[in-house]
């Protein structure tokens, strides 16, 4: 199956050749990650009003590396990075509808894929240490790059891929550029402004600078039916069955109640970033930059519940949620030459910050209402560092040894799965590397090794001291380039880790997984490890065209799962579990990719654009023992979409569709079953002079619902919750739909 799909995949590849009259052009000069290397600076009016069309980047990188540009993504409107994602191969979301906050490469857990802003880690509230990509607004976006494998001088951390966000840089082009835009969600018919104004200059022939400011307000009111059984329901309906009184599911003879919820999040991001790089006439440069993002959101749930088949109205429960987060970095770095050396040196500075506030209001009728307040502060800072040495002659072997540090804390309160409480982690990590390169005519090679050493220090408030850790681990990697005329074959190599979840690290015994269960945090588990395998194969097509095909196989080791210690000690109908590192698994699926003009068909302004990921994967359920697949791993990632322009009347126009299969989720007191509709985008603009574009764009035109289905087991322990499981033996069957409705911008903007 796995050997058809790479076949089918090079086939089309290769096919996609045919698509441009025009022979390819020869290698380009390579992007490393979070280097940018602008051929020539461009006027902001060259970048912003073009009717151009731009395709994926072409890269010289040895490791596999997808690169693209803002501009690939901003015909569509992209309000923040998690939308631009949704048009590269194999990144998924399992959000609730228009959001697209965690992303999940090749369809594995979130905390698999580790998210870098220009080459540094971005910390984040979640407790698998993710940062939601939704904050990061694709107004303050030079690329974002797409890291399959990693090389020596490049973070392990990334099992599933890197995705590496590179902000604005003050040599890209000179200028400033305004937007101005109204977002109308059509559901509500609320709008939500929105505003941007950079500028990019010189101070004199050798200093750039660029600085950038964005506001903007989001809502998304969405609308979610719950219909509850007491077994597995015999009856089916329309895609969203919002009115009870009408919907087949209450005639079921297993039908308990039905929930109507409305779920409106209301926020405003005001965000920024500033640059300034003095280059040295020895080759040299000297850079400082910073990044701020500010959120401010509220989330109303409103429930109504109603039961039996005559809908009889039972409870009313009201959540609101106040939440702040403040993401803050500052760094510096310097290129030195010396002679036949390079001295490299950078410095950073990173933190994040959340508060959230959350009271619920529940009504039970007859019952007297109940007030639930909660509130969570999480602070987490970094201090980054990296010096390395670079020597080496053209065309031979060149050495690059070097080091990345990071110091960090993190305070918080735990939200996790099993365990809760107040902790702080304290974690120094220092990775010393030697990245060895090779170049001979059209092969590359790339390798060496990474050591990765981890000093972690843990107290919480339950505990009458701290807890010291201590992990190491070497982490080679290899890649290979070979360029043949127009196509270039790739293979990687690589050890990679994922990090232990920050819950499931802290000391302390709290309730869980069943309610006569208790679970105790283990500050000694180690990183989560694989070996990976990535083969693909690229060919440029025409002036600016590309197509691509990658097989990828993941061998994942010291899965943390929980293990069973044997009776708890404080109740004799439960037991006493401790997380540790006893699982694997492994992944494994195919690539392909094409972004090109159709030149060949005589349309040399209109641009494809397609990609397909099929995903699979392999682990034992902690719980039942069962062999299946990682939670929430579609079987089929895809996106397909044209751009037209109209040159004589200076006006584009375009549409891009994407989706996914269905998934399945598999925790020790339930199964979920996810599904989406597919997301159909549009958009046209029409340019106005050399400096004036307005544009309107949609999304979500074909009001996507999500459907989950939940089959639900009971019980005191988790022993008595798994027997009911294996028997089949139901507590709760729920059928739910969530729809939000399609969004509408219009946008105008200005360079100037």
């Amino acid at each position: 199956m796995i050997v058809s799909h790479l076949l089918r995949g090079s086939a089309l590849a290769a096919l996609a050749s045919l698509l441009a009259a025009a022979p390819a052009h020869a290698q380009d000069s390579g992007q490393p990650v979070a280097e940018a290397q602008p051929e020539a600076e461009q006027r902001a009016n060259e970048i912003l009003v073009t009717g151009e069309i731009f395709f994926r980047n072409r890269t010289a990188d040895t490791n596999p590396v997808l690169s693209y540009d803002l501009e690939y993504f901003q015909k569509f409107e992209p309000v923040s990075v998690g939308e631009m994602l949704k048009r590269v191969p194999g990144a998924t979301f399992t959000s609730d509808v228009l959001e697209y906050d965690q992303v999940q490469f090749r369809g594995l857990p979130g905390g698999f894929t580790n998210v870098l802003i220009n080459g540094r880690r971005a910390p984040g509230g979640e407790s698998d240490g993710s940062f939601f990509v939704d904050r990061i607004p694709a107004e303050l976006v030079e690329r974002i790059e797409i890291v399959r494998a990693p090389r020596p001088d490049q973070p392990s951390d990334g099992i599933a891929g890197t995705l590496n966000v590179v902000t604005k840089e003050a040599a890209s082009f000179e200028g400033g550029f305004l937007k101005a835009g109204a977002l109308l969600n059509t559901r509500d018919g609320v709008i939500r402004p929105s505003g941007a104004l950079a500028y990019a200059g010189k101070i004199d022939a050798a200093t750039d600078y660029w600085v950038a400011l964005n506001y903007q307000k989001r809502r998304n009111p969405k609308k979610k039916v719950s219909y509850r059984f007491d077994d597995e329901a015999t009856t089916d309906d329309k895609r969203f069955p919002g009115d009870p009184a009408q919907s087949n599911y209450v005639t079921d003879p297993e039908f308990n109640n039905f929930e109507a919820q409305s779920d409106t999040r209301d926020g405003t991001d005001f965000s920024g970033n500033a640059e300034i790089t003095r280059e040295f006439a020895s080759g040299g440069r000297i850079r400082l930059n910073g990044l701020f993002v500010d959120t401010d959101r509220k989330e109303t749930e409103v429930s109504q519940t109603y039961d039996g088949a005559d809908l009889d109205y039972e409870e009313l429960a009201t959540q609101v949620e106040d939440i702040n987060q403040r993401t803050w970095s500052v760094g510096a770095d310097l290129r030195l030459p010396l002679g036949g050396f390079e001295l490299g040196v950078a410095a950073g500075w990173n933190a994040y910050k959340e508060n959230t506030d959350a009271v619920e209001i529940s009504e039970e009728f007859p019952d007297p209402a109940e007030t639930d307040e909660s509130s969570i502060d999480i602070d987490d800072k970094e201090w980054t560092g990296t010096i390395y040495g670079a020597f080496g002659p053209d065309g031979g072997v060149k050495v690059k040894i070097g080091s990345d540090l990071l110091f960090k804390t993190r305070d918080g309160l735990n939200d996790g799965t099993f365990l809760s409480g107040s902790f702080r982690i304290r974690e120094d990590r220092y990775s010393p590397y030697v990245r060895l390169s090779y170049e001979a005519g059209p092969l590359s090679i790339d390798g060496g090794v990474r050591y990765e050493i981890t000093r972690r220090k843990i107290a919480a408030e339950s505990l009458p001291g701290a807890v010291s850790y201590d992990d190491e681990l070497l982490n080679p990697s290899l890649s290979l380039r070979y360029a043949a005329g127009a196509g270039q074959f790739r293979a990687s190599v690589a050890r990679t880790i994922r990090r232990p979840d920050y819950d499931l690290l802290s000391p302390v015994t709290d309730e869980g997984p069943g309610d006569d269960d208790v679970t105790t945090g283990n500050p000694s588990l180690r990183n989560q490890r694989a070996w990976g395998v990535d083969v693909g194969y690229e060919h440029r097509i025409g002036g600016s065209g590309i197509a691509g095909v990658n097989f990828f196989y993941r061998d994942i080791s010291d899965l943390i799962e929980l293990v069973s210690l044997g009776e708890n000690p404080d109740n004799d109908d439960g037991r006493a579990f401790i997380p540790q590192n006893v699982g694997d698994g492994k992944a494994w699926g195919v690539e392909f990719d094409l972004s090109a003009p159709l030149t060949l068909f005589g349309m040399p302004d209109t641009g494809i654009f397609a990609n397909y990921t099929y995903l699979d994967s392999e682990t034992t359920d902690p719980f039942t023992g069962e062999k299946r697949r990682f939670n929430n791993q579609p079987r089929h990632v895809y996106n397909l979409g044209v751009i037209h322009n109209l040159r004589s009347a200076g006006v584009s126009f375009g549409t891009t569709i994407s989706g996914r299969s269905a998934a399945t989720e598999s925790n020790f007191d339930e199964t979920v079953r996810l599904r989406y509709d597919p997301d159909l985008e549009a958009f046209v603009e029409k340019r106005f002079g050399q400096n004036f574009v307005v544009r309107l764009s949609a999304q979500n035109l074909l009001d996507r619902v999500k459907y989950e289905d939940f089959r639900k087991y009971d019980g005191d322990s988790l022993e008595e919750i798994l027997e009911n499981r294996a028997a089949g033996d139901l507590d709760e069957y729920e059928i739910e739909r969530e729809h939000s409705g399609p969004l509408v911008q219009l946008t105008l903007r200005a360079a100037f």
